[in-house]
C-alpha cells in the first residue's frame, strides 16, 4: 500500500458556519459545491505536505489547547500579516526565520492557533539548470 496525498482535513468546530465565513474573510479561502475549502494543487509547493506528530506535552501550539495546527504556505508573509492585523485577527508576538523559510502564527475565531509560512525561494528549486549559459 502507498499513500498518493493528503485528502483532507477534519476539525471540529463550535460554530462550523462561522469558522467557515472567518476562513473566508480573513486566509481568502473558498468553498467549493460541497461547502469544504479546496486549495488548488498548483497553489503549493510542487510534491510537498507534511504530517508531523507532535508530543501531547508540546506547548507549539500554546497558548491554544486545539489537537492539531493548521500550516499553510504563502507567497509573502508580511503583506498577509498586516492585512490580519488591519482586520482585528490576533497575531502571535513570535515570529520565526529558519533555513525552510519564514513563520507566523495567528488566532482563527474560536482561539485555535495557525501557522503561516513563507518558504524560502531556494526550497523550490535548490538548481536551476536552466539559466546556465
Amino acid at each position: 500500500m502507498q499513500i498518493n496525498g493528503l485528502g483532507g482535513v477534519f476539525i471540529k468546530a463550535q460554530n462550523p458556519e462561522k469558522l467557515y465565513q472567518w476562513y473566508e474573510n480573513n486566509l481568502g479561502l473558498h468553498r467549493d459545491a460541497q461547502g469544504n475549502f479546496v486549495i488548488p494543487v498548483e497553489r503549493m509547493l510542487p510534491d510537498y505536505t507534511l504530517i508531523s506528530f507532535t508530543p501531547v506535552d508540546t506547548s507549539y501550539f500554546s497558548p491554544a489547547r486545539q489537537p492539531c495546527m493548521l500550516n499553510f504556505q504563502v507567497d509573502e508573509l508580511a503583506p498577509v500579516i498586516s492585512s490580519l492585523a488591519g482586520n482585528g485577527v490576533r497575531i502571535d508576538d513570535h515570529l520565526e526565520e529558519s533555513e525552510f523559510g519564514k513563520f507566523a502564527w495567528v488566532y482563527d475565531s474560536e482561539g485555535n492557533k495557525i501557522e503561516l509560512w513563507e518558504p524560502r525561494p531556494i526550497f523550490y528549486n535548490p538548481i536551476d539548470l536552466g539559466e546556465a549559459e
